[in-house]
C-alpha cells in the first residue's frame, strides 16, 4: 500500500472550480466515509481550506485509488470526474510525502511561509481520526508532517515572509487604524481575522454570526486582548455593516451570506469587504453597490503573483532542503519498517525449527540428562541467533538505503517463508491514543 495525494488548489483551478469542490465542515464526515468506501482505498484524510482541497489516501493500487478518489471529489462538486481532471494534481508514494511536507511547511501556500496551514492539517487529521478513516500509515505520516512543519518554521523563519491569506487580504485595504470592522463568521478564520485587525490597529470590532453564543465568545476574547468588540446575530448584519468601514466575511457557508440588500446607502462613506469564504460568502452584485469595494481570494492571488519575486530565496531554499532531508529520512524509515515483519517471521521460523529438532532429540535420546539437554538447547539457539544476527541487521540497513529493491520478498523466497506470516506479524495494533502525539 502507498500514499496517494489528489487535490486542486489556487495553482491549478480558478475560484469558481474551487468553490464547487470545497467541502464544508458539516460535510466532511460524509465525504471521508465515501472515500474510504472506495474499493482501493484503506485510509483517507481531507484538507479543505480557502485555497485548496486535497485528499490524502492510503491505496492498494495507484490507478484504482485515483479513480476512487476522483469519483468522490467529482460527485461532491456535482460534475463528471473527467471535468475535474484538468484541475487536479496527483502525487504518489514518495512524491505524496514530499507534497504534504511542503504544504505543512507553507512552501505550497499562496502566501509562502504562512503558518495557518499547519493548524489546518492538524485539524483535518483530527476530523478524519474522529470519523475512523485514519489508520497506522496516515497516523505516522501526519505526526511526522506536523513535526516537519514546525521544524521548518522554527529553523528558517519562513513565516516572516507572510502571516496568512487573511493578512494579505487586509493588505489590500487602506489604513484601518482606529476604524470599525465587522467580522462575519466566528470560526478559526474569524479569530485569525480579528488577530490581524488588532495588529493593524483597528479601533473596534463587531462579530456577526448565525450562532450568537459563538459570536459572543469570540467578541469576549477580542475584548480581553485590548480591542473593544461586540456580538450580533445575522439578522443585524445590514445594520452593523452600515456602521462599519471594513468587513471580513469567512463563514464557511455553502451559500452567500452577504447580499446587495445588506448594504444600506453609504452617503459617500467607503466600505471595503474582504471575502475569504470558499465558496464565496459575498454575492457578486455587492461589488456593484456604490462606495463598496470587494476583495476576494482572486484579488489576493493576483496580488501575490505580482509580488512573486519579493520572497526570500535563501529562506525558501533552506526550507526546501529541510523538507527533502525529512522526506528521505521518512522513506528510509518506511522501507526499513516494511522489512521488519519478514525479519520477525524469519526468526520465528528459525525458533520453530530449533524446537522441532530438540523435540526430535528427546525422542531419539530419551535417557539424555536434563542438564545436558538444556545446555545443548542453549548452544543451538545461540548458534542460530548468531547466524541470523548479521543478515537481519544488514537487511534493514539495505532496505532503508535501497531504491526499488524488495528485500522483504527476497527473504521470503530464500527461506521459503509463508507469505501470510509477515502479514500476521504486521497486523495493525489498536489505534494509538491522542495523548502524547505531536501537536
Amino acid at each position: 500500500m502507498s500514499v496517494l495525494a489528489v487535490g486542486l488548489s489556487y495553482r491549478t483551478a480558478d475560484l469558481r472550480t474551487l468553490e464547487r469542490a470545497a467541502v464544508g465542515a458539516d460535510e466532511l464526515d460524509k465525504v471521508l466515509h465515501q472515500l474510504q468506501q472506495g474499493t482501493h482505498v484503506n485510509e483517507a484524510m481531507l484538507v479543505s481550506t480557502c485555497n485548496r482541497i486535497e485528499v490524502y489516501a492510503v491505496v492498494e493500487t495507484f490507478h484504482g485509488g485515483l479513480a476512487d478518489v476522483s469519483e468522490v471529489l467529482a460527485r461532491h462538486a456535482g460534475c463528471a470526474a473527467a471535468d475535474l481532471y484538468d484541475n487536479l494534481y496527483v502525487h504518489y508514494a514518495g512524491a505524496a510525502v514530499e507534497h504534504i511536507f511542503s504544504v505543512a511547511s507553507g512552501l505550497d501556500s499562496m502566501v509562502v511561509g504562512e503558518t495557518q496551514i499547519l493548524g489546518q492539517v492538524r485539524n483535518s487529521y483530527a476530523t478524519a481520526r474522529e470519523s475512523g478513516t485514519v489508520g497506522r500509515t496516515l497516523h505516522e505520516l501526519i505526526q511526522t508532517t506536523l513535526r516537519v512543519g514546525k521544524r521548518v518554521h522554527t529553523e528558517t523563519g519562513l513565516d516572516t515572509l507572510g502571516a496568512s491569506v487573511v493578512s494579505e487580504a487586509l493588505g489590500e485595504t487602506s489604513d484601518v487604524e482606529g476604524k470599525h470592522a465587522v467580522i462575519v463568521g466566528a470560526g478559526s478564520m474569524g479569530a485569525l481575522s480579528a488577530s490581524q485587525l488588532r495588529k493593524a490597529g483597528i479601533g473596534r470590532i463587531t462579530v456577526v454570526n448565525r450562532t450568537l453564543g459563538n459570536a459572543t465568545r469570540l467578541a469576549g476574547n477580542i475584548t480581553e486582548l485590548g480591542v473593544p468588540a461586540t456580538a450580533a446575530g445575522m439578522d443585524e448584519l445590514a445594520e452593523r455593516l452600515a456602521e462599519a468601514d471594513l468587513a471580513v466575511s469567512c463563514t464557511g457557508a455553502q451559500d452567500v451570506v452577504l447580499r446587495p440588500d445588506h448594504i444600506l446607502p453609504r452617503e459617500g462613506r467607503s466600505l471595503v469587504i474582504c471575502d475569504l469564504g470558499l465558496p464565496r460568502d459575498v454575492h457578486p452584485g455587492v461589488a456593484d453597490v456604490p462606495d463598496v469595494r470587494v476583495v476576494d481570494l482572486e484579488t489576493v492571488r493576483r496580488r501575490m503573483d505580482d509580488l512573486g519575486g519579493t520572497s526570500s530565496a535563501k529562506q525558501i531554499a533552506r526550507a526546501t532542503g529541510i523538507v527533502l532531508d525529512e522526506v528521505r529520512e521518512y522513506l528510509a524509515g518506511q522501507r526499513s519498517a516494511a522489512v521488519t515483519p519478514t525479519v520477525t517471521a524469519l526468526r520465528k521460523r528459525a525458533a520453530e525449527v530449533v524446537d522441532a529438532e530438540l523435540l526430535r532429540l528427546d525422542h531419539r535420546l530419551p535417557e539424555l540428562e536434563p542438564g545436558v539437554r538444556d545446555e545443548f538447547a542453549r548452544t543451538v539457539r545461540r548458534v542460530v541467533d548468531k547466524l541470523l544476527h548479521a543478515p537481519t541487521v544488514r537487511v534493514k540497513q539495505l532496505a532503508a538505503d535501497a531504491q526499488g529493491t524488495d528485500y522483504a520478498n527476497a527473504l521470503r523466497e530464500l527461506f521459503e517463508l509463508d507469505p501470510a506470516s509477515p502479514a500476521v506479524v504486521a497486523s495493525p495494533s489498536p489505534q494509538p491514543k491522542t495523548d502524547g502525539e505531536t501537536q
